[in-house]
């Protein structure tokens, strides 16, 4: 495909300069701080006030009025329970500035600490990235399930697992050789691909990257712009606690294109 390498520049700037905001804002994930695994002896954590434990039931915080934490605004009195939905953005409490955030992943549920003050935000200094090249964007063919499929995968947290919705493959070449992707559940009639490449643990972060692709047209072809291919949570924090690819999107070819190791 002819791709103008003038205009594809000028995008790819103003979609990374977006990206980076996106980074900067106030509770993203530069400001995670800490991720604490709650189980059923109720604790105290550091940096986060009241009593915290996890059941059957959810999450159970037990705090006064003295501990400062709110939840829409109101304070928080005596026991509550709170039972996030797996896989999905937390529900949110607050400490003066602080954002506690409770999540479940992989059955386990576990509450991350967010500081708009935390050092990986205040010192960003942005994602180094590879120069955007026309080489990298590439047409593929994409074939649906005829149903999707849950795919389990592994994470950077040790035995922690992550389910995804499979909804088909993704299939292109690169020098004459054949590639294939497993493609995911991107929300809104977009896809989304997990994937590692020779570049993983050497010029690219070693746990994963992630390419948003646009929907299939009639023919079901599609663009794969590796140009936009970014770092997860994980590359910027430890408090993450991203999924892996599946062995299938684990590319044999060097990806020199997208988003770099920043640590």
């Amino acid at each position: 495909m002819v791709v103008d390498q003038e205009q594809l520049i000028q995008d790819w700037t103003d979609w990374h300069a977006r990206r980076e905001d996106a980074l900067r804002r106030p509770y993203g994930w530069l400001s995670l701080t800490a991720l604490h695994w709650l189980d059923a002896q109720p604790q105290a954590y550091p940096q986060v006030p009241g009593r915290w434990s996890a059941d059957t039931d959810g999450v159970h915080l037990y705090a006064t009025p003295a501990d400062g934490l709110t939840h829409g605004g109101e304070p928080i009195d005596g026991e509550v329970v709170m039972t996030p939905q797996e896989g999905a953005a937390g529900l949110t409490l607050l400490v003066g500035e602080r954002q506690l955030e409770v999540i479940q992943r992989g059955g386990a549920y576990a509450l991350r600490v967010r500081d708009p003050q935390a050092p990986t935000r205040v010192g960003f200094t942005g994602v180094p990235a590879y120069t955007p090249s026309s080489r990298w964007v590439i047409p593929a063919s994409f074939r649906a399930y005829e149903r999707p499929q849950t795919v389990a995968v592994g994470a950077v947290v040790p035995g922690l697992v992550h389910e995804q919705t499979a909804t088909g493959v993704l299939r292109f070449a690169v020098d004459g050789v054949d590639y294939a992707l497993t493609a995911f559940d991107g929300g809104e009639g977009e896809l989304s691909v997990l994937f590692r490449d020779a570049t993983s643990g050497v010029t690219t972060h070693s746990g994963a990257r992630s390419l948003t692709v646009g929907g299939p047209d009639d023919e079901g072809t599609v663009v794969l712009d590796f140009n936009r291919a970014v770092n997860l949570p994980c590359a910027f924090t430890e408090y993450g606690t991203c999924p892996l690819p599946p062995p299938e999107n684990v590319l044999p070819l060097a990806v020199e294109a997208g988003e770099r190791r920043v640590r």
